[in-house]
């Protein structure tokens, strides 16, 4: 079952959505591995930190997070990962590693890559380690409002 707070709040806004069950995965790679989806079509999120805000960085998972180049997307002069501690705090509801990427839910802005808006659907962690969400990329930008950019390699 999804992460309740998301589950609420996709029905609330009318939005489309698959939940797609797994076996238990822990990495990017092998939750889509585990879904049955190309790397490329899976979200991962990151928790960073942007100066003295905390954001949320979602990238497809065959992508590694360049921090560098997210600093300066955001026009910050500090970016960090946050820590599993940090990450916990702040997302109590969730698996720590299987946050879903709506930051107006943890009150965080979302920066997006550039890949995912090739995709008609993504597909994220529903805040545990055994199940998806997939639902179509314009719903994910109108409801999250991601700055997109380019971070990752």
């Amino acid at each position: 079952m999804p992460n309740q707070k998301l589950k609420q709040f996709l029905d609330r806004e009318k939005v489309k959505y698959v939940s797609i069950v797994h076996s238990p995965a822990f990495t990017a790679p092998e939750i889509a591995e585990a879904a049955h989806l190309p790397g490329r079509e899976v979200a991962k999120t990151i928790v960073v930190h942007l100066d003295e805000k905390t954001a949320l960085a979602v990238l497809p998972a065959n992508r590694k997070i360049i921090l560098e180049d997210l600093r300066e997307a955001a026009g910050v002069e500090h970016s960090r990962l946050a820590t599993e501690d940090e990450v916990k705090t702040l997302f109590p509801d969730c698996e720590v590693g299987a946050m879903p990427p709506f930051g107006s839910l943890y009150g965080m802005d979302v920066y997006s890559a550039l890949e995912l808006t090739q995709d008609n659907e993504i597909a994220f962690n529903a805040g545990t380690h055994t199940e998806l969400i997939k639902m179509g990329y314009k719903d994910f930008a109108r409801l999250a409002k991601p700055r997109v950019a380019s971070f990752t390699n």
